[in-house]
């Protein structure tokens, strides 16, 4: 079935559902980090509408995924490493595929179990570069960190972010970062925000419970504490009044996970990014691939990841999403990750 503009919007729609819906399995559970606060976006507004509008989510797309030679270097850290993946030639990645939606990782829509998204690109690209096949198995966002524990998944690449209790358990290989994104009207007079100052008296739309509402609730209680006036916080529980509450000037902007807000800007052209904020804001965290700890497997997984930042397939995959702004110079093995809370 061939997916026009109109249609990619409805898609990209009910994921704004899944992620201020209760937080959001794949999507807003996890928009809590970030490498850098002031990472900007630099692919043009128009290449990502391009690079979207002409995307197929069918099947077919799999195809079309950016691809990757063996690594020699990889391969023989796999081999000296000892690990030996759960099944034999192939890497059994962990990925929230039924319960997921683009732009990360989500089925098929002509076959609802083909593994579509950035993170299904990624995970493909590191299983090449190991010189192993792509073995994409569904599970609940709730259920990997036990699955990955008892060795029942080789590794998961799912929008995982880096904290330092994690590490104790996992070990990580970072790939992107982890942002979240004011979204506007195409067309509005808001050029950017940034920092407490530039909500005052704004209208924005934000997910109840979600880490983008304590930000700006934090934010809030700073301007008031200046003697300014606090943003007005409102919440849709549908997408499209959402939606039609920004076009219409309702509401000024949208905070949610930039991942999100950037496919449905590149796939509608009727938003535009003004400002990304570190999901873990004040802290910053990576978002990474993560194994079990100590089984041997993330240095070559490193070695493919910086292997396809160096060969360009990795900005292949960025741009095949709309996500150029959450990309990283380098992969880093268990980079610092957001403190433990008390």
């Amino acid at each position: 079935m061939a997916i026009n503009k109109k249609q990619i919007g409805v898609i990209v729609g009910a994921v704004v559902v899944v992620a201020l819906a209760g937080g959001g399995i794949a999507l807003a559970a996890n928009a809590n980090s970030s490498t850098s606060a002031d990472v900007k976006p630099t692919g043009s507004t128009e290449d990502q509408v391009a690079a979207a509008t002409s995307f197929d989510l069918t099947s077919k797309n799999a195809d079309d995924r950016p691809s990757i030679d063996p690594v020699a270097d990889a391969v023989a850290s796999l081999e000296a490493s000892g690990f030996q993946p759960i099944e034999p030639g192939k890497l059994t990645v962990a990925q929230t595929v039924a319960s997921g939606a683009p732009p990360l990782v989500f089925a098929a829509s002509d076959d609802n179990t083909t593994a579509l998204g950035s993170e299904a690109d990624f995970a493909a690209l590191v299983a090449d570069g190991l010189g192993l096949e792509y073995n994409p198995v569904s599970v609940d966002w709730a259920d990997w960190p036990l699955g990955i524990q008892s060795g029942k998944y080789d590794i998961i690449l799912n929008n995982v972010t880096v904290t330092e209790e994690r590490k104790e358990l996992y070990d990580f290989a970072s790939y992107r970062v982890d942002l979240l994104g004011f979204y506007v009207k195409a067309d509005s007079d808001i050029a950017s925000i940034e920092e407490a100052k530039d909500i005052s008296g704004l209208t924005i739309i934000v997910g109840s419970g979600t880490n983008q509402e304590k930000i700006l609730l934090a934010w809030n209680e700073e301007l008031t504490a200046a003697g300014e006036k606090p943003a007005e916080l409102v919440y849709y529980n549908d997408t499209a009044a959402a939606n039609l509450a920004i076009q219409s000037g309702r509401a000024d902007a949208y905070f949610e996970p930039n991942a999100t807000g950037a496919y449905a800007a590149a796939s509608t052209g009727d938003t535009k990014l003004v400002g990304t904020i570190s999901g873990g804001w004040p802290q910053t965290a990576d978002i990474a691939a993560a194994t079990k700890k100590g089984n041997g497997l993330i240095d070559a997984v490193n070695i493919v990841l910086n292997a396809a930042i160096d060969g360009g397939e990795y900005q292949e995959v960025l741009d095949r999403w709309g996500l150029d702004s959450e990309s990283i110079p380098t992969s880093q093995v268990n980079p610092p990750g957001l403190p433990k809370t008390d």
